[in-house]
Parts: structure tokens; sequence; C-alpha cells
């Protein structure tokens, strides 16, 4: 079953912290707000060089998630512990990792300015969003695809982003939550329901995912990117909430991430489709063992069950 939401005590510290966390916060939204005037105002720029256009936005996603990341390991105290495979800095990759809360963007952040793609993160983002100031608009000026949730409708926008990253080699982490929303105990009984129907194995800690959009990614941007890395994120003790994580309540997040070749990966959608379900099985058998052990192995995954070969797409 998903991991239950953190309940952690309330300190006279964590009391402390939730209110220093109030105002610095509060100075980061005004601080982005500031900063999207500045990437307005860099549009008169675009015509001229789009280079120095997505350089410039580059820099601000880096100076504004940058502080975001100091302030959770330096104020908030949260540490990223990492295992598995060694993640090369400045390589271009397709990112997929599981989701549970809010929470796991900031864990993503945090190994972003590790290995030197802070600034350089793609999400897909519900189109929404594009309309609100802050994050959404933020990630307008980043190029981040924006989807309507509906495949006949995003897929020209999708494709049309793709381009865009390649022909102008644009340096990338393209990431894909590819279960498509947030686990949840109803969310996960319906995708057990789905797997027995189909003559999948059960997921328990997992959402199968919906394949398309990264297919999709695998086939735009092969050319462009040199691997697809699979992270797999795990909390102790319960999943916080984005507040929590900001303010003091969690010491240690887990991060296991696997490292695939880009020529590693089948070339047919199918079996695209395939290889996606098996490493969400890993991830489920991941997360298995660390729920008993608090840890994960340091390198590679157990085997996941094997999916069945003619496979039926769970974005039907």
């Amino acid at each position: 079953m998903p991991l239950e939401p953190l309940k952690p005590p309330l300190s006279p510290r964590r009391i402390l912290l939730i209110v220093i966390d109030v105002f610095v916060w509060g100075f980061l939204l005004a601080f982005l707000l500031a900063i999207n005037v500045i990437q307005v105002a860099s549009l008169v720029v675009f015509p001229v060089s789009r280079r120095v256009f997505r350089r410039f936005n580059r820099f601000l996603a880096n100076l504004w998630w940058g502080a975001c990341v100091i302030v959770s390991r330096h104020l908030a105290g949260v540490r990223v512990i990492v295992t598995g495979d060694e993640i090369p800095e400045r390589e271009n990759a397709i990112v997929v990792v599981n989701h549970q809360q809010m929470t796991d963007i900031m864990v993503i952040l945090d190994f972003a300015l590790r290995r030197h793609r802070l600034g350089d993160l793609k999400f897909f983002v519900k189109d929404i969003l594009k309309w609100v100031p802050g994050i959404g608009w933020g990630m307008l000026f980043l190029g981040c695809p924006y989807l309507k949730r509906n495949w006949s409708r995003d897929r020209s926008s999708i494709d049309r982003t793709f381009r865009t990253l390649v022909n102008e080699r644009i340096p990338a982490w393209m990431v894909i939550f590819a279960e498509g929303t947030r686990i949840t105990p109803a969310k996960l009984a319906r995708s057990v329901a789905f797997a027995s129907r189909r003559g999948f194995p059960s997921p328990r800690h997992v959402l199968l995912p919906r394949p398309r959009g990264f297919a999709a990614a695998v086939e735009g941007l092969r050319s462009h990117v040199t691997a697809v890395y699979d992270f797999t994120i795990g909390y102790t003790g319960g999943v916080p909430t984005l507040r929590q994580y900001v303010s003091g309540a969690v010491a240690r997040v887990h991060l296991h991430a696997r490292r695939f070749p880009m020529e590693s990966l089948p070339e047919k959608k199918r079996a695209l489709e395939a290889w996606l379900y098996e490493r969400f099985l890993e991830k489920d058998a991941l997360l298995d063992g660390f729920y008993a052990n608090g840890t994960f192995p340091q390198h590679g995954a157990p085997a996941a069950l094997q999916v069945p070969k003619d496979i039926h797409s769970t974005d039907e």
C-alpha cells in the first residue's frame, strides 16, 4: 500500500522553523514574481538571439530553484541520500520518477543541482498552470510542455517541444511522472484492478505507468539525449507534504538512480511500453525492500516480474 502521510510531532525547534519558514518562503515567492517580470522583459531578446534568451532564463531558473534547494538543505536540514548508478554531470536525459507528493520535485531539484542540470529541468505541466504567475509562468519561459490531458490535442504540442529541444540543441533533463498522478490508496486499487484484468503483476507501492508520453519522449528525443534515468524516491516514517519538507519535519530522503544508455532501449513503441512497465515493477520491488530495510541497495535493482508480451496500454 502507499506510505501513510507523515505525522511529525510539534517540537519547539519545529515551531521556530515554521515561523522562520513563513518569512523565508514569503521572500522567495516575492522573488519569484520579480523573476517573472524579468522573464517577460527578456522577450525583447528572443527575436534577436534565442540562444541568449534561453541561457538567461536558464540562469534565472538556476537562481530560484538553487535558492529553494539551499533553504531545504541548510534551514530545514533535509539530506537526500543517493544510491544506485553513477549519474554523469551535464548529460541530457529523460528522467522517469515515481510520484507520491509535491515533495518529489524538491528531491529532483536537489539531485539536479549536484549534476549541474538544475536550470535545464523540463517538466510536463498541466495546461492551466501557464496562466498562473510564479511557477506556471516560469515553466513557460523554460519551454516546458503544457498538457490538456487529451492525447490527440497534446501530441502536436509535445512533438513541437521535442523538435525545438533537438533542433536548437537545448540541454535538458525531461522529467516524466509516468503514473500520471500522485499515488493514493483509491488510485492504487484501480491500478491493481486494471493489472488483474490484463494479466499484469499487481503493484503494491506504485501505479502502473501511462506509457504514451514516455514512448513519445524516447521517439522524439532519441537523437538528443544519451540516457534514460530511472529514479525511485523513498521516504521514511511517512510521505511529507511540501510544507513539512521545508519546515524541518524531514531529516532524510532516499533516491535510487538507475541509468540506461539510450542505445539499450528498444525501438518499437509496444516494446518501449513493456520496458517502462518493467521499470515500474522494479520500482515496486525496490520500495518493498526499502520499507522493510530503510535503505535502497547500493547498486542495481531486484529482478522485476516479467511483463506479458501482448501488452495493452494503461492510457486506454
